[in-house]
């Protein structure tokens, strides 16, 4: 499958969240009507933007109301001009568990194209794709736009630097497992402002796109929104970040909650 550079670092980040076995928080630290707008920097050219919204939703699945989360990603600048990518990603889930119950995806980068479905079971340990089914390892398995929402809204109360967690998710029509490491508290200089932020590093297979030695890390507001703000990779040729342009409909004012 060609990689969708876009949608990979999404997913790295959104994945980055924190161990599924951590309860979650009382509420969600989001709501509906949260527009999150972030831009993808290699080295300091910005090649590409996103806009990760949060919708009240109409559909039920297994008469349980749902959240419906949307994700759409563009190249901008000479990078749309070379290379063009329009990804979009829809989402829903629990209102309450916060996991999956239906993710589809529409993925146009430069000359290719991909167009998938997928129908999580919880309960039964199972996803129906547009390619098959596939067993999960849990009750607890998510999308890349389903964990970034997930992971925000987890009790961290109790980590501790150097503590590793996994996560499983359905991505590229395979279930994988994605361990993530706390490394400690940091202050960030963001477009929000110089905020105090939790950094995680989450583990990355080399390939095509990353080096054998190649470290991801992510920087999240330690406030009541868990927003996250930064996150910096090195590829094969040079860095890629991503930084937060602006937040809108937040739960709390930042850095408070």
């Amino acid at each position: 499958m060609k990689p969708q550079i876009i949608a990979l670092v999404l997913g790295l980040v959104s994945l980055a969240g924190f161990a599924q076995e951590l309860p979650l928080k009382k509420d969600p630290v989001f709501k509906a009507g949260e527009v999150l707008s972030y831009k993808l920097k290699y080295g300091f050219i910005t090649a590409a933007e996103a806009t990760i919204k949060v919708q009240e939703s109409d559909l039920k699945f297994d008469n349980k109301p749902t959240y419906r989360l949307i994700v759409d990603a563009q190249t901008s600048g000479t990078f749309d001009i070379f290379y063009k990518i329009r990804d979009h990603y829809d989402s829903y889930i629990d209102k309450i568990a916060l996991t999956p119950y239906f993710y589809q995806e529409n993925i146009r980068e430069a000359s290719y194209r991909r167009q998938d479905k997928a129908r999580f079971y919880q309960d039964t340990k199972k996803v129906i794709a547009t390619k098959g089914t596939f067993s999960t390892p849990t009750t607890q398995t998510f999308d890349l736009v389903s964990a970034y929402y997930f992971a925000r809204s987890l009790d961290i109360s109790k980590l501790s630097i150097g503590d590793k967690f996994k996560l499983n998710y359905f991505l590229g029509d395979e279930i994988s497992s994605l361990e993530i490491q706390y490394v400690g508290k940091e202050m960030v200089n963001s477009k929000l402002g110089n905020l105090s932020c939790l950094k995680f590093s989450p583990s990355i297979k080399p390939g095509r796109i990353f080096k054998k030695d190649s470290k991801l890390y992510l920087w999240i507001t330690d406030d009541g929104n868990r927003v996250p703000v930064k996150a910096e990779v090195e590829i094969l040729v040079g860095s890629v970040t991503m930084e937060i342009k602006s937040a809108d409909g937040l739960r709390y004012p930042i850095g408070k909650g």
